[in-house]
């Protein structure tokens, strides 16, 4: 893990790491870095797929929950009305399409960061609690395929880092 004082450094260091063949990393920053996500290799999450799934299930869950209540359940003739009076059930519909999505969306954003996740090695180092007020990190991953601890750390030395430490799990 490297300590970087700014977050240009930091963006400029992960360009570095990503064009060097690193792939498996990470950073730690106390704001938002624009283009530092992408430096990583990190491009696109499994979060639309998931979101468009839930709002579907909804939709079908809302329809054929009123579809049974009204034809099959508990059939009640109002006003000459056909049982599946369709047009009726937009709302509940449309209500259990959105609280699906949310709810899947929710679940999904967990599930996708591993969280909760109480415990994390980077925790280990001294350094890392500055993390969140002032300080910027590179995290090379030790189950990187170009990982090597006697090269990788000659490579983030050659990045001018402020610290270099080892992340003990």
């Amino acid at each position: 893990m490297a300590e970087f004082d700014n977050p240009d450094t930091l963006l400029e260091a992960a360009e570095k790491a990503y064009a060097a063949g690193y792939r498996k990393m990470d950073a730690y920053s106390p704001m938002p870095v624009h283009g530092l996500a992408e430096a990583i290799g990190f491009h696109r999450t499994g979060m639309p797929p998931i979101v468009l799934a839930g709002g579907v299930l909804g939709c079908l869950f809302g329809f054929g929950l009123c579809y049974y209540m009204a034809v099959i359940s508990y059939p009640h003739n109002v006003g000459g009305r056909p049982l599946n009076s369709w047009p009726a059930w937009i709302p509940i519909t449309f209500e259990c399409t959105v609280l699906f999505a949310a709810l899947s969306a929710v679940i999904g954003v967990l599930a996708l960061n591993r969280l909760p996740q109480p415990y994390h090695p980077v925790f280990n180092v001294d350094a890392f609690a500055k993390a969140s007020q002032d300080r910027f990190f590179l995290c090379i991953m030790a189950d990187d395929p170009q990982f090597e601890p006697a090269d990788t750390r000659k490579f983030l030395e050659t990045l001018h880092p402020e610290a270099i430490e080892n992340v003990e799990p």
